[in-house]
């Protein structure tokens, strides 16, 4: 396996609610874009499902394609994102989606996460990862 190491840094961000609760929980759905530098070079489009709870902590879940090179090779992968969150952080587990690679990306495989505090304007990020066969 071998370790990518990049930054992630807020483009864009469109969250609407489509379920609230009298308590004060909520569900909503956001549309996210990232620009990527390190490793990973690039933009992504993120898709999220959030469940807040009432404290507004909650879970997340989400899709993302990211495109442009990962140690220098170039293509397209998707990551699939499970976590949750507190008004103090993020903590997620990451997986690229088996068989998403593109292009020179083609057999991509791993997994990564982060967990972050705050605001920043670049949040790190890592992932190992390997190419299989046959995909």
């Amino acid at each position: 396996m071998q370790t990518a190491k990049a930054q992630f840094a807020l483009k864009t961000w469109d969250e609407r609610p489509y379920l609230e609760l009298e308590d004060g929980a909520k569900m909503t759905n956001s549309t996210i874009t990232y620009t990527y530098s390190g490793d990973i070079e690039g933009e992504s489009q993120l898709e999220y499902l959030m469940y807040y709870n009432p404290d507004q902590s909650g879970t997340v879940v989400g899709l993302q394609r990211v495109t442009g090179a990962l140690a220098g090779k170039k293509g397209s992968f998707a990551i699939k994102h499970v976590g949750t969150f507190d008004k103090i952080g993020v903590k997620e587990t990451l997986e690229i989606v088996p068989g998403s690679g593109t292009d020179e990306l083609v057999g991509l495989r791993g997994t990564g996460g982060f967990d972050i505090a705050g605001h920043m304007d670049a949040y790190p990020i890592e992932f190992s990862y390997e190419f299989v066969d046959g995909e």
